[in-house]
């Protein structure tokens, strides 16, 4: 059997169950131990499981959702490394919000099999969640919004409005020295709702963010505690988030971690 006709077979396997062990994996496609491992270590460097003890746990795209979709493939890798180094910010037994978005969705596949609380609004972030047994998972209904899958409006702001959580983390449409943009009305309203749940506030987002304005105004930057960026971050912005007292995270594009956690170097304020 060719080795990509059998990562696809174990691939539908661990999707089809969600999560699937060593042994499983193995007597499905009739070959050794150590090679299923490789093949697994491929699939989990290509983002489509996430190798866990004793199995692994399917971690590929949604691609339910027209928007996120249309979106998925832009900096691809940067959005990975922010993902990585987020993830690596948390502790085991946090309690962290992760808004909608394809930023934050990598931010939860890099959370795949840790001991985490996650609450959020994102019917792809939780669908993805949901086969990770070792996270706890709060999802906040409302209007779901159709193309991004994304719960919004007052009765999403009515659920979180008793949640507090260690780390509230959002993506951006856009970040300029005026603050944080996006562009969709209605999901700032609830994403002013997610940060004010939140001791930290965290922005995600990739280069390409920082100098483009969107319709609407999140918050000044003053209102973050941090940002992590891929290295692409422009240097005038290094300056203007320093500047409002922002903890910057540049996000290495490739790890030598043997865990899949990357190393986070960070120029920071001491936060207040």
């Amino acid at each position: 059997m060719l080795a990509e006709t059998r990562r696809r077979l174990l691939l539908d396997l661990i999707a089809h169950q969600g999560f699937a062990t060593l042994e499983e994996l193995v007597k499905a496609v009739g070959v050794s131990e150590s090679t299923v491992r490789r093949d697994l270590e491929t699939l989990d460097l290509a983002g489509s499981v996430k190798r866990t003890h004793g199995g692994a746990v399917f971690s590929g795209e949604v691609r339910s959702m027209p928007a996120l979709e249309e979106r998925q493939h832009a900096a691809t890798a940067e959005k990975q490394a922010i993902g990585r180094a987020t993830a690596a910010l948390l502790d085991d037994g946090d309690t962290v919000l992760l808004d909608g978005g394809t930023t934050t969705y990598e931010v939860a596949r890099a959370l795949v099999g840790r001991s985490v609380q996650v609450v959020t609004n994102s019917l792809p972030i939780a669908q993805l969640l949901t086969t990770s047994q070792n996270t706890d998972l709060i999802l906040i209904g409302g209007y779901v919004y159709p193309r991004t899958g994304v719960a919004l409006g007052p009765l999403a702001i009515a659920t979180m409005q008793g949640i507090r959580v260690r780390k509230a983390i959002l993506g951006a449409g856009g970040i300029v020295a005026e603050g944080v943009y996006n562009s969709n009305v209605l999901l700032v309203e609830t994403e002013r709702q997610m940060m004010a749940c939140g001791q930290e506030v965290v922005i995600v987002a990739d280069h390409s963010k920082f100098g483009k304005l969107a319709l609407s105004r999140l918050c000044g930057l003053d209102a973050i505690q941090r940002v992590v960026v891929d290295p692409g971050l422009p240097g005038e912005f290094r300056t203007i988030l320093e500047d409002s007292g922002v903890a910057i995270h540049i996000a290495p594009l490739f790890t030598n971690s043997s865990n899949g956690k990357a190393e986070t170097s960070a120029s920071m304020r001491a936060d207040a």
